[in-house]
């Protein structure tokens, strides 16, 4: 997962400086060069590097932070601000135009993952905007783009404006806007062609359709595995285009979270959305402030309730909250919060949003069998009949062998689930009293905020 060496050593490099009861000149400038190693090292862009180091410093150096109580606490918020400031200090969202439809032009080197940042940025505004995006095929020189943005459409339910390969991408792209308002599409999302090295004959291409289409948008999609080349792309796109933003693709690979770091300081545009993972439902906003206390280890407890809102409804939440206060949550409910977590993303990605988690102990989490187990659980709760969910209780020694028989599995694996059940409704149960529930009002009124 992209920072999470980065996060290792500024973590590490913070946690030295907690441990000193005065913190000295010296520890401070010992520190910020560990931190430039690190930052290098992920490949943020040297003069982004230089910058935010001297920055750092000077306002750690300040006797606010210095003589301040706690020290190593103010370091840790000086760099986390910084941080922030450097990816853009706030979200930055789409501009839609005053007239309809939107366009929205995507831009970028051929592999950096247009098409599918194309569908999957499709997908986003018709399920949290209820927008009716239309995408259009414009890259009529990459074997098999069209077809590929066909079948992406077909899945998210989008249709795809196309005039095959044969068509010059302008005309294409000015034809694709008429089509959108005869049909009340808006968006319309542009997916163009890439090159593997930036050259004028493409330039002029994305120029001409710039100047046809007039986008309210002009996303640049960047290969964040590419690291220190991501930077000098966006630089040269930019000066080229006048892009307005940025997506971050394959951010959940193996990525040091250089480009994320350097793109806004070097084009002074901002990261606009950050891709997460492979499904096409896996694309984030970005927030600099989240991604900043992700990095420090500090997790992200607003993205985490983002995700648990978009899988339940707030009448579903408060019906949720009411069985638990009424101790009859059963087995049917627990079967649908089990695939609310599993649409919401990884295991490792979820628990890494929490604050305080050690990240080596997400070495340790295996994705494979935490989901083998998951999916062996389903599987149980749905061998029984409803009876059996609704009141576990009956379930006697002949359900469990019937049930385990149903499901594939051992009556064993039958018995541990039904009392891992039983100690979650007694922890439940403990949770509906008193400080508990205030506590969870509490949450509640934060994640609407």
């Amino acid at each position: 997962m992209a920072f999470e060496n980065l996060g290792e050593k500024l973590t590490g490099i913070f946690k030295n400086l907690k441990g000193k009861v005065k913190i000295t000149e010296k520890d401070v400038k010992d520190a910020m060069r560990e931190v430039k190693l690190a930052l290098l090292e992920a490949d943020v862009n040297f003069k982004v590097v230089k910058d935010f180091v001297n920055k750092v410093s000077e306002k750690v150096m300040s006797a606010e932070v210095m003589e301040s109580l706690s020290p190593s606490q103010n370091i840790v918020k000086v760099v986390r601000d910084e941080l922030t400031e450097l990816m853009g200090s706030e979200q930055s969202r789409l501009e839609f135009g005053k007239t309809t439809p939107t366009v929205i032009m995507m831009c970028g080197l051929q592999g950096a993952g247009k098409t599918t940042a194309s569908a999957k940025l499709a997908l986003n505004l018709r399920k949290t905007m209820g927008k009716r995006p239309l995408m259009v095929a414009c890259d009529i020189y990459r074997p098999a783009a069209i077809k590929q943005l066909q079948v992406l459409g077909t899945q998210i339910d989008v249709p795809v404006f196309s005039l095959g390969a044969g068509e010059n991408p302008v005309k294409i792209a000015k034809e694709a806007v008429e089509h959108a308002k005869k049909h009340g599409n808006d968006p319309v999302i542009i997916d163009t062609a890439g090159r593997l090295h930036i050259d004028e004959e493409l330039m002029e291409e994305l120029k001409n359709i710039k100047n046809e289409t007039n986008p309210s948008e002009i996303l640049l999609v960047v290969d964040a595995m590419t690291g220190q080349d991501a930077v000098n792309v966006a630089e040269n796109f930019n000066e080229k285009l006048e892009i307005t933003g940025a997506i971050l693709s394959k951010l959940d690979g193996d990525a040091r979270g250089g480009a994320a770091l350097s793109v806004k300081a070097i084009t002074g545009k901002p990261i606009k959305y950050v891709s997460v993972g492979e499904k096409l439902s896996e694309l984030e906003p970005f927030y600099p402030d989240r991604m900043a206390s992700r990095i420090l280890g500090m997790g992200d407890v607003l993205t985490l309730i983002d995700k648990a809102q978009e899988m339940a409804t707030e009448e579903e939440a408060a019906e949720l909250e009411k069985k638990i206060r009424s101790q009859t949550f059963d087995l049917e409910d627990f079967l649908a919060q089990l695939q609310q977590i599993k649409k919401m993303g990884s295991i490792t990605k979820l628990i890494g949003m929490i604050p305080g988690v050690d990240k080596k102990m997400l070495d340790k989490v295996d994705e494979a069998d935490s989901e083998k187990k998951m999916k062996r659980t389903e599987a149980i709760i749905q061998s029984m009949t409803p009876k059996e969910r609704e009141n576990p209780k009956i379930i006697a020694a002949s359900r469990k062998v019937r049930i385990a028989k149903g499901s594939g599995t051992r009556v064993q694996d039958v018995n541990e689930l039904l009392k891992q059940f039983e100690q979650m409704r007694q922890m439940m149960k403990q949770f509906s009293g008193g400080k508990q529930a205030k506590m969870l009002k509490r949450m509640k009124k934060m994640g609407r905020r």
